[in-house]
């Protein structure tokens, strides 16, 4: 299937101007982004550990499950001496 070619091909319409349009800056947003979103990078290694999303969070949930119960046995051990 081809492509479509637009007639006005990355121009303005005639009732724009650039200037309209104020100063272009370039990654403007990215420190805003970077902060309100969570995404995390693997390193390769571990991305081929895990198949999905579903199953890095399966993991890492198993883990906070084992730190606060080894957490709890650690605290629980030192108060009976």
């Amino acid at each position: 299937m081809k492509k479509v070619k637009s007639e006005m091909a990355d121009e303005l319409r005639p009732e724009y101007k650039r200037s309209d349009f104020g100063e272009i800056v370039r990654g403007k947003y990215a420190n805003r982004i970077k902060e309100e979103t969570n995404v995390v990078l693997l390193e390769p290694d571990i991305a081929e550990a895990f198949p999905n999303d579903e199953a890095v969070n399966k993991a890492l949930r198993y883990l906070l499950e084992v730190a606060k119960t080894s957490t709890s046995l650690t605290q629980r051990s030192k108060g009976l001496r």
